[in-house]
């Protein structure tokens, strides 16, 4: 009866702290959130802060990541509806759109082959194991549509996530740094950049920039994870 009482003790514990965790990570977020809108430090933006803090407390507690991840689940469903949510800037900007739409396709394209050629490349040289380079391979999209492509090619639901939010923080912080060196001076090419490079995360940074580019970006992350989706049957053929 002891064990049974412990072991109901236990459930419950383990409920409380999935229940704190959850509070814990939004909490952080919006505390991240407006800082980052005081201060404009890219160190201050939600996807580099909450991380960090959120990965230091759970260290320094001992919580186990299935602990954490039990009530925190609910915030990953909610990257299909944020998504989704994109078409509705795109709508607005239907006729600018409309003007470019070669170009981006084909642009998005050539940048999803050549993004999971040199992942798949640079897995092959520094002898990666198959799990990580299929990981890897969906790493160029956002997160929705990269979980989905991962159902797909049999790779680490949690690697992908994990690789895909790091491509668009390094995206975020040092697109930026690309757009001084590279003079891309037209709000298409600008948009395109953050869209196809660092997905969801460097959409909210070409909106930083403009309306017109965060639109840009929008498509251009859409229409590479649609990309990615229908080409997922090929590359789960590929040898690894």
């Amino acid at each position: 009866m002891s064990a049974l009482y412990t072991s109901l003790f236990a459930d419950d514990a383990s409920r409380l702290i999935a229940a704190g965790c959850f509070v814990l990570t939004v909490v952080l977020y919006f505390a991240s959130k407006a800082l980052y809108a005081r201060f404009r430090s890219p160190w201050l933006t939600p996807l580099v802060a909450v991380p960090a803090v959120l990965a230091a407390i759970v260290m320094v507690t001992r919580i186990p990541y299935a602990v954490y991840f039990e009530d925190t689940r609910w915030l990953m469903w909610l990257l299909g509806p944020a998504t989704v949510a994109f078409a509705v800037p795109i709508y607005e900007y239907r006729a600018l759109l409309k003007r470019h739409w070669i170009s981006l396709t084909v642009g998005v394209t050539v940048g999803i082959v050549v993004a999971v050629g040199g992942s798949l490349a640079l897995s092959k040289l520094l002898h990666l194991s198959p799990e990580l380079q299929r990981s890897l391979m969906t790493r160029s999209v956002s997160t929705p549509f990269a979980l989905a492509v991962s159902d797909k090619i049999h790779a680490p639901k949690d690697l992908t996530a994990l690789f895909v939010i790091a491509t668009g923080v390094c995206g975020m912080l040092f697109g930026e740094i690309v757009l001084a060196l590279v003079p891309l001076r037209t709000r298409l090419a600008r948009g395109a950049l953050f869209g196809a490079a660092a997905h969801g995360v460097g959409t909210a940074k070409a909106r930083e920039l403009g309306s017109e580019e965060g639109v840009v970006a929008s498509l251009t992350m859409m229409i590479a994870g649609v990309v990615m989706v229908l080409l997922a049957p090929l590359f789960s053929m590929l040898p690894l």
